[in-house]
């Protein structure tokens, strides 16, 4: 059976305002509602993994959606973090930051870690996805290009993999191309449909 015969009859509320979020699931040919809601906390406890970060902001995002919740509707929340050198790298405050974040990334490898949270009335799945991201050397021309063109200010880790920067910076990946975009589909559609089906 596919997953969209499967999610007949359910709700499913993207709750993301990442216009990259929407356009991955949209390839998934499920039927859902993108809703956003303000006031989201984005703090976390210091001490937690890279993979335990971005899975706490997830479930933490689901707590602001509870009371849509019936027995036909799941919620998807997401975060995505960049890793370098047991660091998090988050979305830069202005464009100063994004050239600096860019300069730590470039001739380096980095991870990027998406956590996702199902929630439905009766249960919650957390699940992420880690992929490995190589940069060549970039010229401080190519970073002051790409961050003055594409103001790439949304995004963690000052770059999204579907611009510019991707097509001429990034030398290779190990995982999932759309897991950098910010959502791990692949997984995503195998966990919905076990969500389902429990």
């Amino acid at each position: 059976m596919l997953l969209n015969e499967l999610l007949k009859g359910y709700r499913i509320i993207l709750a993301s305002q990442s216009p990259r979020r929407k356009t991955l699931l949209e390839g998934l040919d499920i039927p859902f509602d993108v809703l956003v809601r303000d006031g989201i906390n984005e703090d976390f406890p210091v001490d937690l993994s890279k993979i335990e970060i971005p899975e706490f902001l997830a479930r933490m995002k689901s707590e602001n959606y509870l009371n849509l919740l019936n027995d036909k509707t799941i919620i998807i929340t997401a975060d995505t973090i960049v890793w370098l050198n047991n660091k998090v790298i988050g979305k830069p405050v202005d464009i100063e930051d994004a050239i600096h974040i860019i300069k730590q990334l470039s001739g380096n490898m980095h991870e990027v870690v998406t956590g996702v949270c199902l929630r439905s009335i009766d249960q919650i799945r957390l699940f992420s996805s880690i992929s490995k991201v190589w940069f060549r050397n970039l010229s401080n021309e190519e970073i002051g290009y790409y961050v003055n063109k594409y103001r790439p200010l949304d995004k963690a880790g000052a770059y999204g993999i579907q611009e510019w920067i991707g097509y001429a910076g990034i030398e290779r990946i190990e995982g999932s191309f759309y897991n950098v975009m910010g959502l791990p589909v692949q997984t995503l559609y195998n966990e919905l449909f076990e969500f389902v089906k429990r």
